[in-house]
């Protein structure tokens, strides 16, 4: 190429067997060594210079200390150094290696921000080295960017590193392993110099990979796309968008409550909602109970079923879990309008559709009411509340043939002077095989909870008695009444009927030692009618 202003010098031609011998190498390496030692030389001249001057200086520049107030804006300035530097020490030592650092920044006397800095005070000058990265890999990744394009950097004492130097490769192998998912066990290799090969990252990438697709492998089948995050999952969703496109909700709030097995919803009704008439009118509230079908706690709970008449049939070896909680929703629903119908306190149920359970809301104005043991009662309250649960568990005995099994203060609602039962979703029938001992153990909680409001409280066997009228220690009277207690299959959801049934052998017993007294029938007089004469006919 030619040029009118210069003449240019044409590049040698460079050889690539030249470029990559030893000797080219040891040749740079000796010019590099030899421009580092002129500019030290240089270096340590102005060094010396800057000395000299200073010196002679510093007598021109000697301070007054006759003011005080200068006096003590110095002392102020040296105090609040050494407070800092005190917060620093502090700092370093609560952080430690860890790569969450807690900042004392704020608590500091000298401001961060040089707008607020006074210009009396000398500039400190901070070394490069002593600047406190987030972590070691922050510094290390800034180190590796700063190779430029042409894949090499000369350091200042003339060494040559490349971008495929073993020790930087293995400090960025080291950066990338804390990029690997938090399920694979990483550790933290911040507090010392950690350095991994290319063969062994590469190894441990693989594994990742397929730990991960194993992972999921596992978790991908259809039971287990289940209510895990607050109940909502798709399915539930779709559920309940369906319930509103039927104009039956109008809007869902939000969430009430969380428990284990299931989540509670505030909902409206929709007042144009075509199904209602006016003697089955629709709550203005209402809550949506979702169940939770991911857990195995449900699985455990097969004991309320099984036993269960209404639902024992419907329960089997290959029952799955989403399956087992269907059951559970439509048991609740059950035994809330068996409860409804005696008369009870209880939620009144709206729809139920798989595992999602609409009941009316127990609250006003988006508010539900307190638990029991959240309530705020005086002496009369207690009274009240105390008697009211009593009968209500006699009535839920006696006429609704249902023991609650898990009633305690969390399970009773206080809205309006009143107590709601609700989770009954593990209510069972005296035949139960545990019926009483569930019995016992809820009259237990009863008492236990109201004793340490109120005096003379019955205690949880005086309370069995109440309600079951049948001592707690009398098993072969358990036996009878759960004999008795046995509903027959047309009057399984007819609760208040009479559902015993009839034993010809304890009747004659009884008969036969006198307790029961067999009607005497008066004895009838037997007239002798004598038939009629009749006449021969005369010829």
């Amino acid at each position: 190429m030619s040029c009118p202003w210069a003449k240019i010098e044409k590049p040698e031609p460079v050889n690539l067997t030249d470029v990559m011998s030893e000797e080219l190498a040891r040749e740079m390496q000796e010019k590099e060594y030899k421009k580092l030692q002129a500019s030290a030389l240089d270096t340590t001249e102005a060094e010396q210079e800057a000395i000299t001057s200073v010196e002679n200086l510093l007598p021109s520049c000697s301070v007054s200390v006759d003011d005080d107030e200068m006096i003590a804006k110095m002392l102020q300035i040296q105090f609040d150094k050494e407070y800092d530097e005190y917060l620093a020490l502090t700092e370093r030592k609560y952080n430690g290696g860890s790569k969450v650092s807690v900042s004392f920044e704020n608590y500091k006397r000298t401001p961060l921000n040089p707008d607020f800095e006074s210009d009396t005070e000398e500039e400190e000058i901070i070394d490069v080295s002593e600047r406190k990265f987030w972590d070691r890999f922050e510094h290390l990744e800034k180190e590796y960017a700063s190779i430029p394009p042409c894949g090499y950097k000369v350091e200042q004492n003339g060494n040559v590193v490349t971008k495929h130097d073993m020790t930087m490769s293995g400090r960025k192998n080291a950066c990338k392993l804390m990029s690997f998912p938090p399920e694979f066990q990483t550790g933290d290799g911040e507090n010392f110099d950690l350095k991994i090969s290319n063969k062994v990252f590469n190894s441990l990438k693989m594994y990742s990979f397929k730990e991960q697709a194993r992972r999921y492998k596992i978790h991908d089948r259809k039971e287990d796309h289940a209510t895990a995050e607050f109940g909502m999952d798709e399915h539930t969703r779709l559920l309940i968008y369906k319930l509103i496109n039927k104009q039956l909700l109008e809007r869902v709030d939000g969430v009430v409550s969380i428990g284990k097995e299931a989540v509670v919803l505030h909902a409206e009704t929709d007042p144009c909602c075509p199904d209602t008439t006016p003697d089955t009118a629709l709550p203005k509230e209402c809550a949506i109970k979702v169940f939770k079908t991911v857990l195995s706690e449900f699985k455990d709970r097969d004991k309320y079923i099984k036993d269960d008449r209404r639902f024992k049939d419907r329960m089997g070896k290959q029952t799955t879990t989403r399956k087992i909680v269907h059951l559970w929703a439509e048991k609740e629903m059950a035994n809330l309008s068996r409860m409804q119908k005696v008369g009870l306190r209880c939620p009144q149920v709206v729809k139920l559709k798989n595992h999602v359970l609409i009941m009316s809301f127990i609250g006003e104005n988006n508010v539900p009411a307190p638990k029991l043991k959240d309530a705020d009662l005086d002496e009369d309250d207690a009274k009240r509340a105390y008697k009211e649960v009593i009968e209500s568990m006699r009535t839920l005995y006696q006429n609704a043939n249902l023991i609650h099994a898990d009633l305690s203060e969390y399970n009773i609602l206080y809205h309006n002077k009143h107590c709601y039962f609700i989770d009954v979703s593990q209510a069972v029938e005296p035949c139960h095989e545990n019926a009483f001992f569930f019995l016992m153990r809820d009259c237990e909680n009863i008492s236990k909870f109201f004793s340490k409001l109120l005096p003379d409280v019955m205690t949880g066997a005086q309370i069995f008695r109440y309600v079951s009228d049948v001592d707690f220690g009398d098993r072969m009277k358990w036996l009878e009444i759960a004999s008795s207690k046995k509903m027959k299959p047309h009057l399984m959801d007819r609760p208040g009927k009479d559902q015993s049934t009839y034993n010809f052998e304890s009747v004659w017993e009884k008969v036969a030692s006198g307790e029961l007294k067999v009607p005497e029938v008066p004895d009838k007089t037997f007239v002798e009618v004598q038939p009629p004469v009749v006449d021969p006919p005369q010829s």
